[in-house]
């Protein structure tokens, strides 16, 4: 997400009248609903620009516009979705093979032996069973160790595919020699790179496609392999057993902000209001059953029974938190809160703030070690990366790696961390050690690349977002 706008765009028009649903849904949740709701003191969410006039031809080669125009991309303007619900039935349209939600030349139903009914067991128990035997430790993560690819994935070559939102193109990069090997169009305003549950194909949120648009890569040939329109998408998600793909369109008031659709045909199964603004980034309980989605411009932390579309809490931790993540041991949920300048550490099932973790300027994105030991974030108006030991709960390093860094995708072995420099250095993507934080390479893209994902990765499923396995 980007920062605040000029007032040139705060008088906009929003959508008043009722939004139809497809099937029964539980109502928009009042904030005296919802624990520790109601409007924020001083707060400003940023609004969102509806459409702007094509200008003549020959405005277009006056450099002052170009420059306004570079200006306003740099504030990071996404324009606001119309608050409506998507009619039911198949968002593709059949008649145009591009939007087809069905994959030429890929699965369509998910590859692995997994359960649909519960969450897949990644790794059998190596404790003993009987009365001395010690409880095994929740390890959320423990399937993205180095090497645990799953054999669905393995056939795909190593790629870094890195969304421009500025051009709506997608840059594919080689990490073995950090070249750009290819580039192509994929939709306006590309968000972020999503891998699909099952892992056989990525989507790329494209929020200004027309109302939107969801393109499709086929990871083993890197290339655009399709697509279909979908309301205003900027981040997806998908729940644990793989039924669900939730997508979030973040708003810059209160209203429909979660769409639940049938992973496979992409139906519309429910919407659900999210009663504050700017819904962003989300994370899962350990079971799956609720979903922790960070309210950027009103300083919420939501909590979301993802099963029955509903809101069954909140907290407010102020500031702008962006970036969720779900502790290794499935304890806390960890928010990177950019106005704070540092990490909301929530307990999700009291749904209150146990602690503070102070960074550096412009806290943003999150990830984890390998070895699940310490997790890194970016510092994106202070261009450093902060380590956090989750052991000792003490931040212990701070390195200056330089531009704006947003985004992180760690390489599958644990070694680099890819992260994008969305409004700095004319766009690019730092690839960074993670020993001692020495910037490794420097890839220029041009443009804002934003919500990059280094793919294939450790894990047997996407929960979503950039690569977020388990």
């Amino acid at each position: 997400m980007s920062d605040e706008r000029s007032k040139e765009t705060e008088e906009l028009s929003y959508a008043t009248q009722p939004v139809p649903v497809v099937r029964p849904v539980d109502p928009a949740v009042p904030s005296s609903d919802v624990p520790g709701a109601g409007p924020v003191a001083g707060s400003n969410p940023r609004p969102r620009l509806t459409s702007r006039a094509v200008p003549p031809w020959w405005v277009v080669g006056i450099a002052g516009v170009g420059i306004l125009a570079l200006v306003v991309n740099m504030a990071g303007v996404r324009r606001e979705v119309p608050e409506t619900v998507p009619t039911a039935g198949p968002v593709a349209a059949a008649a145009d093979p591009t939007s087809s939600a069905t994959l030429p030349g890929l699965a369509t139903a998910p590859t692995l032996s997994l359960s649909p009914s519960g969450m897949p067991t990644l790794i059998p128990s190596s404790v003993p069973s009987g009365p001395t035997a010690a409880p095994t430790p929740l390890d959320v993560y423990r399937g993205t160790a180095p090497g645990l690819i799953a054999a669905t994935a393995a056939r795909f070559p190593e790629r870094v595919y890195v969304p421009d939102e500025a051009s709506g193109d997608l840059f594919v990069i080689d990490p073995k020699t950090f070249q750009i090997i290819d580039r192509y169009h994929v939709g306006a305003s590309a968000q972020h790179v999503t891998p699909d549950w099952d892992l056989q194909r990525l989507y790329v949120e494209c929020v200004f496609e027309g109302a939107g648009r969801m393109a499709i890569i086929d990871p083993l040939t890197g290339k655009l392999a399709g697509g279909f329109d979908i309301l205003g998408p900027y981040n997806l998600y998908f729940t644990i057993d793989g039924s669900t793909a939730i997508v979030v369109v973040d708003r810059a008031k209160p209203g429909v902000q979660m769409y639940f659709y049938d992973r496979l045909t992409w139906k519309l199964k429910s919407s659900l209001v999210i009663p504050y603004a700017g819904a962003d980034h989300m994370d899962f309980t350990p079971d799956g059953h609720y979903g922790l989605i960070s309210t950027e411009y009103d300083g919420y932390v939501v909590k979301v029974d993802v099963l029955n579309y509903s809101v069954v809490g909140a907290v407010k931790v102020g500031g702008k938190p962006v970036d969720s993540r779900l502790s290794p041991d499935g304890t806390v949920v960890y928010t990177a809160n950019q106005g704070r300048h540092g990490v909301s550490v929530i307990d999700w099932q009291t749904m209150k703030e146990i602690d503070f973790i102070k960074t550096d300027t412009g806290a943003h994105g999150l990830s984890f070690s390998r070895d699940r030991k310490v997790m890194y974030i970016t510092n994106r108006d202070a261009g450093t990366l902060s380590v956090y030991d989750l052991a000792s709960k003490t931040v212990t390093a701070k390195w200056k790696i330089g531009g704006s860094p947003d985004m992180i995708s760690i390489s599958p072995d644990g070694a680099q961390l890819w992260i994008s420099n969305r409004y700095s250095w004319h766009g690019s993507v730092s690839v960074v050690s993670t020993v001692d934080g020495s910037v490794i390479s420097l890839i220029k893209t041009g443009g804002q690349p934003h919500g990059l994902a280094y793919y294939p990765q450790p894990g047997i499923m996407s929960v979503g977002h950039n690569g977020n396995m388990r």
